[in-house]
């Protein structure tokens, strides 16, 4: 067995960069600003499901397999779910602060978020890091091709059809063309010519308007 883990590096660059950005866009709302609130909010959402959604699906289909199989390894996988512990309880409290702010956009509200969202992304960069270094490893020599795929499988079951096409632009965004072939080439022929035909303009605008 030996699968190529390279597409879950791609995905994690776009937790890095999404888990930055969240930071500045809320920074940068203006006090009282609650339209521009409800768009920065509404694009947490999409980040939250889509982080939560990768992490059940390690939960369930790759942390079971993978501690099957391996030994004195054990202890990377079983620290792995102690990261998703950790993560999700940042994601908790962001699931207070983000609606506590976008109802007034306050000052105060959003300086706590800042705060949490800080939090977050310092707990989750050290996960990935972690995860990239020593789980991934495991994963290339101990999983098979159709374990590996069914993460993504359970990514699209559990995902609206609208929101995987953001998630699929924010993929794709910063992604190089052997990136680019990696993601799309793992697609079905109908829906990559829905992300063409629909997707990329539909994530260009979202973009725009989420950016300003």
């Amino acid at each position: 067995m030996s699968v190529n883990t390279q597409e879950m590096k791609i995905v994690h660059c776009v937790l890095r960069r999404e888990s930055r950005l969240l930071m500045e866009l809320v920074a940068a709302v203006a006090p009282g600003d609650t339209a521009r609130a409800g768009v920065v909010a509404d694009h947490f959402r999409d980040y939250r499901l889509g982080l939560h959604n990768h992490h059940e699906g390690e939960d369930e289909l790759l942390w079971p397999p993978l501690l099957a199989r391996v030994d004195l390894e054990a202890d990377v996988v079983l620290r792995m779910e102690a990261q998703h512990e950790r993560i999700a309880a940042t994601l908790t409290r962001l699931d207070a602060a983000v609606p506590a702010w976008e109802a007034t956009a306050g000052a105060d509200e959003r300086d706590i978020l800042v705060a949490a969202l800080a939090d977050h992304r310092a707990v989750l960069l050290t996960h990935l890091d972690d995860e990239e270094a020593t789980l991934l490893p495991l994963a290339a020599e101990h999983i098979t091709e159709r374990e590996w795929a069914s993460l993504g499988g359970h990514l699209v079951n559990n995902t609206p059809k609208l929101t995987l096409l953001t998630l699929l632009g924010a993929v794709l965004e910063d992604a190089n063309p052997a990136e680019r072939a990696i993601v799309l080439g793992g697609l079905p022929a109908p829906v990559r010519f829905i992300w063409h035909a629909v997707g990329r303009p539909r994530y260009a605008r979202h973009i725009r308007r989420v950016r300003g």
